[in-house]
């Protein structure tokens, strides 16, 4: 397989400089190779630094993604602008089917009855449907869902092979992320208000180049 990269030659050299910018900007760290790579095309897709003192791993959380987008798991996330940012070549040559259920009119109408939130809810019927074992579960927006997400995980034995942690906002984004960094199950996150869509995408494509290279 290749590395997946769908770009001209002129635009991999505008990445690649991007990049040694970003490495010699950034300087030194404490992240291990295969993490360095994830946090940088963070970095590169939002021109923020900062995240290199915001972003949080699981030690196994690299390992944990590679090996369940190879093994064609489900990926979860909470708002359909994740999902219109990835690749879906990327993630179908490894048979991987992304899921986001915020907009159906039974969560829709469940978080109305349950006067809760329609992330809540999507976390909850993904569980429902087993979508959740082995699962990349990436939270860009809701902080209730990574929160409802560490309940299920706590209380209901969910089992996904890895979180992504990154809800943008003022109300609960940071606590939700603090909540998560105290599971045991692999996990990236990063701290504070910031994150968001991009930075999901972001974390999910880095990973996808990651899987490229590693056996399978």
């Amino acid at each position: 397989m290749n590395d997946m990269r769908q770009m001209t030659a002129l635009g991999r050299s505008i990445e690649e400089g991007s990049f040694a910018i970003i490495d010699q900007e950034a300087g030194p760290h404490d992240f291990g190779p295969d993490e360095w790579q994830v946090v940088r095309r963070v970095i590169h897709a939002t021109a923020d630094f900062e995240f290199k003192t915001l972003m949080r791993f699981h030690p196994d959380a690299v390992r944990a993604g590679v090996a369940a987008l190879q093994g064609g798991c489900p990926l979860l996330v909470d708002v359909k602008m994740i999902s219109a940012g990835l690749n879906e070549d990327r993630l179908s040559s490894y048979g991987c089917k992304v899921y986001s259920f915020i907009s159906d009119e039974d969560v829709i109408a469940t978080a109305k009855a349950n006067n809760s939130t329609r992330a809540i809810e999507s976390m909850r019927k993904a569980h429902r449907l087993n979508l959740l074992t082995g699962a990349v579960v990436a939270i860009g927006n809701a902080p209730t869902a990574l929160l409802e997400l560490a309940r299920l995980i706590r209380e209901e034995a969910a089992r996904p092979a890895l979180i992504i942690g990154v809800p943008v906002g003022f109300v609960s984004a940071a606590e939700s992320k603090e909540v998560t960094l105290e599971l045991s199950t692999p996990y990236i996150v990063a701290r504070g208000r910031k994150g968001g869509s991009p930075i999901a995408v972001a974390i999910i494509h880095a990973l996808l180049l990651l899987s490229a290279k590693a056996p399978a």
